[in-house]
């Protein structure tokens, strides 16, 4: 840092630099603040756990196969059923397992009436899982 010779008629010139050093100070106890409290936030208990196998359960909800056909009439899981008898089985199924599944396959042509029939009673019994199933060779 230069003020100006040891002439005491020299004017002294501004300063043209900047003093970085208190800066690097600065950064340096920033840096060792960082430094010490790094491992205090990745503090972890050490449990030694017992080891044992097994195999996952593959326990899949039940589900069923409910089949509309072109002209309404409804079929669970294969055995025609009316609506009261499906209401029944819908409830009991629900009652069982809330995780049961319905699958739900309607004939291209069945009225909207009836399929809309099935879900609300599917929905009053309880039963929120509906998949509706199709036949991906039929798509173009």
């Amino acid at each position: 840092m230069t003020y100006g010779g040891f002439d005491p008629k020299a004017q002294p010139a501004p300063m043209s630099e900047i003093n970085v050093v208190p800066l690097i100070d600065v950064m340096v106890v920033l840096l060792v603040i960082f430094i010490v409290t790094a491992p205090l936030l990745t503090h972890s208990v050490r449990l030694d756990l017992p080891k044992a196998a097994s195999r996952p359960t593959d326990t899949r909800p039940a589900h069923v196969q409910l089949t509309i056909d072109a002209r309404g009439a409804v079929y669970w899981n294969g055995e025609a059923v009316d609506r009261t008898e499906w209401r029944r089985r819908m409830a009991a199924a629900a009652r069982a397992d809330s995780r049961t599944e319905l699958h739900l396959r309607a004939d291209r042509t069945t009225a909207y009436q009836a399929i809309a029939e099935v879900l609300s009673d599917a929905a009053r019994a309880g039963l929120t899982r509906v998949g509706f199933v199709t036949d991906p060779a039929g798509a173009p």
